[in-house]
């Protein structure tokens, strides 16, 4: 990557993302839903967990193109400092409006994708604004082990839950009681080091630290402490942006990235003996592997698009990826808009738009899954609409 280039790779990375993001946010039936579309149920990683850990990698990425580049002109910290604070509070803020709409009751929530993308984005850029490409390495692998070891070695305070949790074996969740394995219980205070959901130190913290509501009634998976790896899994995208920056041949970056991106997945999948892959947990194991799996998927897209010149096909997604925030938000108010807006049929039932929309064009075509399948691509396809008409007009929104 040469000049001012533009990596037309990570765009098409990202806009694959978004897509892929709608796709698996808007089933029509939440019981008829294909595996893959699914988060895995606890430990272990299906595709829809990809998709957050990538929105990470590549502003990871986008941060070491832009903040090279103004260092690179001699431009002044502070003024970059500013601006870095000024996009995360406003990343934030468009991220706990979408959390409280339409009702913005309180307590509503303050965790969540957007909220936790602003922080980890602000922490990340200021980090690399002043380390060099040593220090990130050591900054991401001190925030993994050190995680792994607050996660499993520090016994876990008992609180209400917990106690709840060692009398009946169960623990509160958004889906009702959630079946426990035995809590080995080291004292009349604290219970052993586990990673059981919401029995676990993460989940702890989330009930005592945590402000507004938490998404699963006593813990949240975008918690505080697993904030701590997932800014190593934007650091491991701002590495990725200074290798691809550099001046060599293209076949060493692509080398580079590629076998890479194979180690991490192995050493991820040895780590997951003592640590497992677990999204909701954001543990060390699940940093390495989604930053493989990220190495991958930009690598190939690098080597088809910029290196071989190959576009045919790519225009959806590099639409949907030059206007990723607005389509990222947008995509959360449609959503909740077609469930919201109702009426009453003559024949004296409550209908929804999306329950019209869906019975209408879908379960009255298709089988239980494809229609609810169906349905989804419907949504991807209209915010594809709406994301084709900015781009045809040049209309650009980002903070």
């Amino acid at each position: 990557m040469k000049g001012n280039n533009r990596l037309l790779s990570l765009d098409i990375f990202r806009g694959m993302t978004i897509a892929f993001m709608i796709l698996v946010n808007n089933p029509g039936d939440w019981g008829n839903v294909y595996k893959p579309l699914l988060h895995a149920n606890w430990h272990g990683c299906t595709p829809t967990d990809w998709v957050f850990p990538f929105f990470l990698f590549i502003v990871g990425v986008s941060i070491a193109l832009a903040i090279s580049k103004r260092k690179a002109r001699g431009d002044d910290k502070s003024a970059i400092v500013k601006k870095i604070i000024w996009r995360t509070f406003a990343i934030l803020a468009i991220g706990l409006f979408l959390n409280g709409f339409p009702y913005f009751k309180f307590p509503w929530r303050i965790a969540g994708v957007l909220p936790r993308i602003a922080i980890v984005y602000g922490i990340t850029a200021l980090i690399f604004l002043y380390a060099d490409w040593k220090r990130v390495l050591w900054i991401a692998t001190a925030c993994l082990i050190g995680y792994w070891l607050m996660m499993a070695l520090i016994p876990v305070p008992i609180d209400e839950v917990m106690q709840q949790a060692l009398d009946t074996g169960k623990v509160m969740t958004q889906g009702g009681l959630f079946e426990l394995e035995p809590l080995q219980k080291i004292s009349d205070n604290f219970v052993s080091a586990n990673y059981q959901r919401g029995v676990n130190l993460q989940a702890y913290v989330d009930r005592h630290f945590m402000p507004g509501r938490l998404w699963q009634k006593t813990w949240d998976p975008e918690g505080l402490l697993s904030t701590i790896p997932a800014v190593a899994s934007c650091l491991s995208g701002v590495l990725t942006g200074l290798w691809i920056k550099k001046d060599m041949e293209v076949y060493k970056k692509l080398t580079g990235l590629l076998g890479m991106g194979t180690i991490l997945i192995g050493a991820a999948f040895v780590w997951s003996l003592a640590f497992p892959i677990n999204k909701n947990l954001w543990t060390s194991s699940y940093v390495l592997y989604m930053s493989g799996v990220s190495l991958l998927f930009l690598g190939v897209i690098y080597w088809v698009v910029d290196v071989l010149g190959y576009k045919k096909g790519t225009k959806p997604f590099i639409v949907f990826g030059m206007n990723a925030l607005i389509i990222y938000a947008l995509s959360g108010l449609i959503a909740r808009m077609f469930s919201l807006i109702k009426w009453t049929t003559a024949a004296g039932e409550t209908i929804s738009l999306k329950g019209w929309i869906y019975n209408t064009f879908f379960t009255s075509v298709f089988s239980d899954i494809n229609a609810s399948f169906g349905y989804a691509i419907f949504n991807v396809l209209l915010l594809l609409g709406i994301a084709w008409i900015l781009y045809a007009r040049k209309i650009f929104i980002k903070v």
